[in-house]
């Protein structure tokens, strides 16, 4: 799995570090594994290079050394001079680094203004230096991180650099990886500089094609050859409504992709029957199940289901019209993942969509803690919080994912999850990283529609169980 890790944590781990290593060592490490990144730029060529205060300016002026030597021209822009690295000041000086009172015309741009320990958002000579790259587009790479953003909250601030790949050393930051300040950061590289051993417990971590056999250690009956439809989990629906009918083939489209064994289907009689006329495996009865999913497509009666659900004590998902405060308990006493998309989870926690969108992080985090629940907040970076659990972003995807139903197929994939064994947080992650998978690979870089992504699913589970999934499914392209 990938791992982000919080700037204090990433403070300690460099001085436990540093104590082992010989005086400058772990910024040498940096300089190489910036300059070993920068070799896209070719030689004769010229980088400007936008250097602020201590060791972020310094990383930079100590790669500048290595660029010169290959041939490339470096331009220097310093934010203060009486607070520039010395050391690496006199290093790129000396190695033939050219002073520039401002940056004008270069193709390629180093942003080293400020690392990790800045707070949100530029001024002055800064501030500049952000709009010049806004309205010249240089090629720009950030070091560690896109200099104004917030580095643990992911947050974007009124003015900020905007890269189009950023090489980050050691561990990646929240600010990489969740929205919004993801976006700034273009294609991130991480640099190993030893710190793993150093590290604490990550901020973030998300789920990679690798991790299979996670997914695969969920569920006990997967190593039994006698396993049957009960042993795997029934998984019961309640979606749909006369109304919005294509929301139950669909939810049950996307539970009957998952591991779960048997889907019951709790409807009306007319459209009971109609999801089990698309949908033959699916038993319309009442019956026992190991987990419910509530409220895709529901309509007046989802209150009156989700107080059904919680009765039968068994972990639910609820998701839509079942995202609705009046419907909710005060705090949850069985598992429950929570599927709200960002004006449903405003309206949850009385703020506005545009506030979650700035801080989806802090958000989702609150209403995991507010309803002792796991929370899986939509968006172009997923989010899966569970108090007292890391939290997880997903990855996976593509804008072509907005589409109508797609989240009715995630929820009854996340509640095949849940009958089959997973608990709410790995439910939720797995299903929104095999969900965002599926769209991919169903037509990569094309649009799709929810059944497509629902009949791709089975096939990608397969691949990501046996690690082969495609590298289409890279997260930075």
């Amino acid at each position: 799995m990938l791992t982000a890790h919080l700037v204090a944590d990433i403070r300690a781990a460099e001085e436990a570090l540093a104590a082992t290593l010989p005086e400058g060592e772990l910024m040498r490490r940096a300089a190489r594994g910036l300059a070993d990144h920068l070799d896209l730029i070719p030689a004769g060529d010229v980088v400007v290079m936008l250097i602020g205060p201590g060791n972020n300016g310094g990383d930079a002026l100590f790669a500048a050394v290595h660029l010169l030597d290959r041939g490339v021209r470096v331009d220097l822009c310093l934010l203060d001079d009486t607070k520039v690295h010395a050391e690496g000041f006199a290093a790129a000086q000396a190695a033939g680094a050219q002073i520039v009172e401002e940056p004008s015309g270069q193709r390629w741009c180093l942003d080293a203004i400020f690392g990790i320990g800045a707070r949100p958002g530029l001024e002055g000579k800064a501030a500049e230096w952000a709009e010049w790259i806004a309205e010249s587009d240089p090629y720009t790479v950030a070091v560690d991180v896109p200099s104004g953003i917030g580095v643990d909250t992911g947050t974007l601030d009124a003015s900020y650099v905007t890269a189009d790949s950023t090489i980050t050393f050691g561990t990646f930051k929240n600010a990489l990886l969740a929205t919004p300040a993801e976006s700034a950061a273009g294609f991130p590289e991480l640099v190993d500089i030893g710190l793993g051993p150093y590290l604490g417990a990550p901020s973030l971590e998300a789920l990679e094609g690798d991790d299979g056999g996670l997914l695969a250690g969920l569920f006990t009956w997967l190593d039994d050859p006698a396993s049957h439809k009960y042993s795997r989990g029934v998984v019961g629906i309640a979606a749909g409504s006369e109304q919005y009918a294509g929301a139950a083939h669909l939810c049950v489209a996307g539970a009957q992709a998952g591991p779960a064994g048997m889907v019951r289907f709790a409807g009306s009689e007319a459209l009971s029957a109609r999801v089990v006329d698309r949908a033959p495996e699916v038993v319309a009865a009442p019956g026992r199940v190991q987990a419910w999913v509530v409220g895709p497509g529901g309509g007046d009666d989802v209150g009156a289901l989700v107080t059904a659900a919680l009765a039968d004590g068994v972990p639910v998902v609820l998701d839509a019209a079942a995202l609705e405060v009046e419907h909710l308990p005060e705090s949850f006493d069985v598992p429950a993942l929570l599927t709200p998309h960002a004006g449903e989870l405003a309206r949850l926690l009385d703020t506005d969509r545009e506030k979650v969108e700035a801080e989806p992080l802090s958000h989702v985090t609150r209403a995991a803690e507010r309803w002792n629940a796991t929370v899986l907040l939509k968006g172009p970076r997923t989010l899966v919080a569970t108090r007292g659990r890391t939290t997880r972003v997903n990855l996976t995807g593509s804008p072509w994912l907005g589409t109508a139903g797609a989240g009715d197929v995630l929820a009854g994939l996340a509640g095949s999850m849940l009958a089959a064994g997973a608990d709410p947080h790995d439910a939720g992650s797995f299903a929104a990283f095999l969900h965002g998978a599926a769209s991919v690979r169903a037509n990569p870089g094309g649009p799709v529609t929810a059944s497509d992504v629902a009949a791709a699913l089975p096939v990608t589970i397969a691949d990501f169980i046996a690690g082969t999934l495609d590298d289409v499914l890279d997260w930075r392209d």
